[in-house]
């Protein structure tokens, strides 16, 4: 177990929610928390921390010799000044994802992370938080579906319009849904294919069905070739209100011998709970629950904080994932109501 201390910089998203968890669940003591002003999450993460003291500057967290790492969840074009900010005053930074929002801010951290020292890490909350990933990367790396040749990773979104913040349709605040949500499908196929880089073959973004929200994109799409292999990716924010869960994301894994399916939050109308993982191969045609599957990222940070190791993600890995991320974004064909 840890004995790390942190603080908490910024509740733009509840996404922080699960990184304050999972660092409290591996033995971390959280000294306090701060955020600009009072957006909509404060009030559920009160609830769910109420002993975790508020502090009026931030500069009392990363002033404080006691706390090692930082928590950001920040309004993601802040996230980048935050963790530099974070990083010189000699702390090492967790960020939701995505950590930045272009190119001239991923560059700012690269060279605050080579001055300093300092860990930068992304919390893809779609792998590390999801046991069913766990268990799919067991399959894999015994060779259950021999060589990985292709990933297709699906990340629907529910939209639900009434309680995103004004930043949520602010394309330069939230850096577009390549840069957003398709960091952790990018994430996924550059760990699961065995890549440290890959091509972009075409990307596209698009606002199909929200005409009076020029600045939402409710749906992106990235092809990826690596010399490992290659990937399609689908994000969007279709979700419809039937489904009884946020979205029904999937991650399948094409190998030369078998295929690996994840359907990590729901199986539609088909088996109860979370982290569904199906296996077919030549010789096996099986169902896994991996909901009880053990998460390792927050352990395996806290242990890197402690060492200065790399054993959660490589820095180098991170870096490409938001890389890969921003371009895809960049040089998206725009569609629907996104064309000029």
């Amino acid at each position: 177990m840890s004995s790390l201390t942190v603080g908490v910089i910024g509740i733009d998203h509840r996404h922080i929610f699960g990184q304050l968890q999972g660092m409290l669940d591996v033995g971390a003591t959280c000294k306090g928390w701060w955020t600009e002003g009072d957006p909509q999450p404060v009030e559920g993460f009160v609830k769910r921390f109420p002993d975790v003291p508020r502090v009026a500057d931030r500069r009392t967290l990363l002033d404080d010799p006691e706390i090692d790492l930082i928590l950001l969840a920040d309004i993601p074009v802040r996230r980048a000044d935050r963790a530099i900010e974070a990083m010189r005053a000699g702390k090492d930074v967790m960020t939701d994802k995505p950590g930045c929002t272009t190119l001239d801010q991923l560059a700012a951290i690269k060279q605050a992370v080579a001055e300093t020292g300092r860990i930068w890490s992304i919390d893809f909350s779609e792998r590390f938080e999801v046991p069913a990933n766990q268990k799919a990367a067991e399959l894999v790396a015994d060779g259950a579906i021999g060589q990985v040749i292709q990933t297709v990773g699906l990340g629907p979104h529910r939209l639900n319009r009434p309680t995103r913040p004004d930043w949520f349709f602010d394309e330069a605040a939230y850096g577009g849904i390549l840069c957003d949500i398709a960091s952790h499908q990018i994430d996924q196929f550059l760990f699961f294919t065995g890549s440290d880089d890959a091509e972009i073959v075409a990307s596209s973004v698009g606002n199909f069905a929200h005409p009076d929200d020029p600045g939402l994109q409710d749906f992106g799409e990235v092809l990826l070739r690596s010399d490992r292999g290659n990937g399609y990716i689908r994000v969007d924010w279709y979700t419809p209100d039937a489904l009884p869960t946020w979205g029904d994301g999937r991650l399948t894994i094409l190998g030369t011998e078998g295929t690996i399916e994840m359907r990590k939050y729901v199986d539609v109308c088909g088996r109860d709970g979370t982290d569904h993982v199906f296996l077919v191969n030549g010789e096996r045609c099986e169902h896994f629950d991996a909901s009880g599957e053990k998460l390792t990222y927050f352990e395996r940070l806290a242990a890197d904080v402690r060492d200065r190791t790399e054993t959660a993600m490589s820095q180098t890995h991170c870096f490409k994932v938001m890389e890969l991320a921003l371009k895809t974004q960049a040089q998206a064909v725009r569609l629907g109501h996104l064309r000029n």
